[in-house]
């Protein structure tokens, strides 16, 4: 069974007892992959020039003797690639540890974030100096990085010996240093975790300044001498998953000079839209829960007091606060200088994607250089989704942005999206050219509960009515779409007659009158219709873990470059969520702050729906749903309330590829609502069952 994501209970400031859960797969901490790494399975090319042990994976292409590596900016750095010329078994492996210029452990000294690196020995050696691909990450000691679940490994003098992930083995040998950031608090660091605010982001930050000689950096985590980065040119490049890319997001927002390019993966751009969608609870837990999952022993004893003003910063209640708009990085997109390679999982229900597209939008108002990539998994790395296309792309990304090499990357199409298991198209630009928001009104149909979907309002006095169950879920309100149900409102077209492109981000607003003095709200996009996709709520989110490994880059005796391979897990379904937003109905009157609700009085609130891109096909039929509890996907409110939703006020804005224009073709001819058919079993993907995880990697 593939070790791949968990859910977590992590520990609260109450006397709740630390309780490790998993979303979907085995429970408990996965054993260390290592054990399953036989350096028998490694195939070795002698590269004659260096003397380099290389292992190269299936397809790449070999390294012709006395291969030298090209200059930035020459003619042949116009047509070349980076080749694998360097040893690793000789390169040089180094920690140092760097001033932040804070002290939020209070000790009376400034906090030293652990900076292990890896770097070829032989630029140095010929006066030459090279760029850094850096992961700055809060797990590499508490919960392990990849499908394997790998952590940091050292010898007798504390330098490292495995790294997690490929990217040392890889791009080592290629003329790049790669650097493991230990975040403040974890690991080998000094400070204190503080969930994606100033410290977390700083810890990063102050390392890419000491790359690039504005910051400071000892030999040792206490005293020792100071140690300086004259190898490197400064050209330094983040990527990393999940809370690894929340902190390349943050750092780039940040503006530092010498961060060249980020490549965040199913990472966080708002930490408030991580625990909340306008002031609906995603998680029963709060940032400090997740500091006490990945803080060192060193910070368990000395960091209570910065640990207690994050549980106060934020409060429950959904309420915006300082602290979150410390941990905004949209905010700041204005500053963001390095290009950004934005990858994310389209049903990643742990991050979820309004954290993408906030960004994305962002980046773009900026005029930031971009590229992304979007599959139908969940919260998974696209090295185990898509290995073979995603190293060589990622590969020629820092290339060209970190070497200056003139590959063309930046000319490709922008977008890649994932349409089938394993079926992927590209778009020159995301969301593609022609797409415009439009807005589609729920009407009623001859069914209560069982309405339509049209570019026309409602008549005057329209209404529909539900109540809250928080037993049910997105699943179940789809699947009964056209029954007339008492927990949902469901509007739906016909049977398309087009194709129907959904490109973007979507809003929802209703106006709703409820019969308690508070209410949570749900609205999702649904495809109803017979479909083979990734199964986004098994085990692995979408993958499949084998027993094979491919090698991507050179082996060191306690550093394997193979891992094990993976395929789509897949499941046929007769309907797709593919959109989904939820809102409390207090936030009518403000996005950061609720308020009690007067029974019987109508409300008016627009629930941001998360990105995705979607293709509805003819034949299948466009659905939005507008509900209560969304059951593992937001907690219940305090009542069970009735609301009756006022139809003539209500509205989806849905980015469509064509517009208006796209939507009526698309429904032309359909005729009116009811009678459609029934959706065939099984009726879709269950929603996995949520409790509090952490944004990265626990198991992968």
């Amino acid at each position: 069974m593939p070790i791949h994501e968990r859910f977590i209970r992590p520990r609260s400031r109450s006397p709740r007892p630390f309780r490790l859960r998993r979303s979907h797969g085995p429970a408990g901490f996965a054993r260390s992959a290592r054990s399953g790494r036989s350096l028998g399975a490694l195939v070795l090319a002698a590269v004659a020039a260096l003397a380099a042990v290389l292992l190269a994976p299936a397809g790449a292409q070999a390294t012709p003797a006395g291969a030298q590596a090209i200059p930035p900016g020459s003619q042949a750095a116009r047509a070349k690639e980076s080749r694998p010329v360097y040893s690793y078994e000789n390169a040089i492996r180094e920690a140092v540890w760097v001033d932040t210029g804070l002290d939020t452990d209070g000790d009376g000294r400034g906090d030293r974030v652990a900076v292990d690196i890896v770097r070829p020995r032989e630029p140095a050696q010929q006066g030459r100096k090279i760029p850094v691909i850096m992961d700055a990450s809060p797990y590499y000691s508490c919960c392990g990085r990849g499908n394997e679940s790998q952590l940091k490994t050292y010898d007798a003098n504390g330098d490292v010996v495995q790294m997690p992930l490929f990217y040392d083995n890889y791009f080592v040998p290629r003329g790049y240093a790669f650097v493991g950031v230990d975040l403040a608090g974890t690991n080998r660091s000094d400070g204190c975790v503080d969930v994606g605010g100033p410290s977390d982001v700083l810890s990063a930050k102050a390392v890419v300044d000491w790359l690039n000689g504005r910051a400071r950096a000892y030999t040792t985590r206490t005293g020792g001498t100071r140690a300086t980065a004259g190898w490197t040119n400064g050209r330094t490049g983040m990527i990393g998953k999940s809370w690894d890319g929340t902190i390349a997001n943050g750092v780039a927002a940040t503006g530092v000079e010498g961060l060249r390019t980020i490549v965040p993966i199913s990472a966080i751009s708002s930490w408030y839209d991580y625990y909340f969608a306008k002031g609906a609870p995603l998680y029963d837990g709060g940032p400090a829960d997740l500091a006490d999952a990945v803080e060192s022993p060193d910070a368990q004893a000395h960091c209570a007091a910065e640990q207690q003003k994050i549980v106060a910063g934020s409060p429950r209640s959904g309420d915006w606060t300082k602290l979150w708009n410390d941990r905004d990085y949209v905010l700041r997109a204005d500053k963001v200088k390095a290009s950004v390679f934005v990858v994310h999982g389209m049903q990643d229900l742990n991050v979820r994607t309004k954290n993408f597209g906030q960004w994305w939008d962002a980046l773009a108002a900026n005029g930031v250089e971009r590229k992304i990539w979007l599959s139908q998994t969940g919260h998974v790395d696209p090295f185990d989704y898509r290995r073979a296309d995603w190293v060589p792309v990622l590969h020629q990304w820092f290339d060209h942005y970190l070497l200056g090499y003139d590959n063309g990357i930046e000319r490709r199409p922008m977008a890649d999206i994932e349409r089938h298991p394993d079926q992927w198209t590209t778009d020159r630009v995301w969301p593609p050219s022609g797409t415009a928001a439009a807005t589609v009104h729920p009407v009623n149909g001859a069914v209560p509960g069982v309405g339509a979907l049209s570019l026309g309002r409602a008549p005057a006095a329209s209404t529909a009515t539900f109540t809250d169950n928080p037993a049910l879920d997105e699943t179940s309100w789809a699947a009964d779409i056209d029954k007339s149900t008492p927990d949902k409102a469901g509007f739906t077209t016909k049977p398309l007659t087009k194709d129907l492109r959904v490109s973007g981000s979507s809003k929802v607003t209703v106006t709703a009158t409820p019969s308690t003095s508070s209410a949570h709200l749900s609205a999702v996009l649904v495809d109803l219709g017979p479909d083979t996709i990734r199964n986004y709520a098994g085990a692995g989110e979408g993958i499949l873990t084998g027993t094979d490994r491919t090698c991507w880059g050179a082996s060191t005796t306690g550093d394997s470059p193979c891992y094990l391979t993976t395929s789509a897990d897949k499941t046929d379904v007769g309907s797709t969520v593919f959109s989904r937003g939820w809102a409390d109905l207090g936030n009518y009157a403000s996005d950061r702050k609720g308020v009690p609700l007067t029974p019987g009085k109508p409300y008016t609130i627009t629930l941001d729906l998360a990105a995705t891109d979607h293709v509805v096909p003819a034949g299948h039929r466009l659905a939005l749903i507008v509900a209560g509890t969304d059951n593992g996907l937001i907690d219940p409110p305090a009542s069970r309330p009735t609301l009756a939703l006022d139809l003539t006020r209500s509205g989806a804005r849905v980015p469509f590829v064509g517009g208006a224009g796209a939507f009526a073709r698309a429904t032309a001819g359909t005729g009116a609502p009811g009678g459609a058919p029934s959706l065939v079993a099984p009726k879709g993907v269950p929603v996995p069952r949520m409790t509090q995880r952490l944004p990265g990697d626990v198991r992968h």
